[in-house]
């Protein structure tokens, strides 16, 4: 017995990812999505990337506006010239969480002051920041001395007191203070008060 199946979106045109992910199909808001932030982070033109993938620059514009109809092998074709995998361009980028528990991450301290210094967040590649945790007491200052050309240090006081920023002109800090100095000029984060607490953050302009 010879068995016929009505033709419907799902069993016409293999190659076309014509459906919306409810449907099944192309996920066409993470297309556009994930095409234009590779393709911005390549440094390429829509003319560029058209040309590198083979592909009609009008294709490129309708998926990066949510619409179109792309192929797998213009996705592939695509994908093949951003250098990057095919699942990157098809699935939603979903939300990195990084979580540091009190007393968790490297801590480093000071050899002449009370002064102890968590990293909480390296910097992740193509970027220049650093994240730490300051725990402080007010015995003797950390006096540091000119980093790196370029460095902005950014301090959040969370509790107790501190004078921090330039060594010759620092700033008294309270809960909740926010400053930014340079960090290629000497430097100083003394605390005036019993576990006083900071957030820094080092960032290479």
């Amino acid at each position: 017995m010879t068995v016929f199946v009505k033709p419907n979106k799902r069993t016409c045109g293999a190659n076309n990812m014509t459906e919306t992910r409810d449907n099944g199909g192309a996920p066409l808001a993470a297309i556009a999505a994930s095409l234009q932030r590779e393709r911005l982070k390549a440094g390429l033109s829509l003319t560029e990337l058209a040309r590198r993938a083979g592909v009609a620059k009008s294709t490129l514009s309708q998926l990066e506006s949510g619409t179109g109809n792309p192929s797998v092998e213009t996705m592939w074709a695509i994908s093949t010239a951003l250098g990057v995998s095919f699942a990157q361009l098809v699935e939603p980028v979903k939300p990195k969480v990084q979580v540091v528990r009190a007393g968790e991450g490297p801590r480093f301290s000071a050899e002449r002051a009370d002064y102890v210094a968590t990293l909480l967040s390296p910097s992740p590649p193509h970027t220049r920041r650093d994240v730490y945790l300051v725990q402080a007491e007010p015995d003797r200052p950390r006096e540091s001395a000119p980093h790196m050309p370029g460095i902005v240090e950014h301090v959040v006081l969370s509790s107790g007191r501190a004078l921090v920023g330039l060594l010759d002109d620092p700033v008294e800090l309270g809960p909740g203070d926010y400053i930014a100095y340079p960090g290629d000029v000497p430097h100083v984060f003394r605390a005036l008060e019993p576990h006083t607490m900071a957030v820094l953050i080092s960032e290479q302009a």
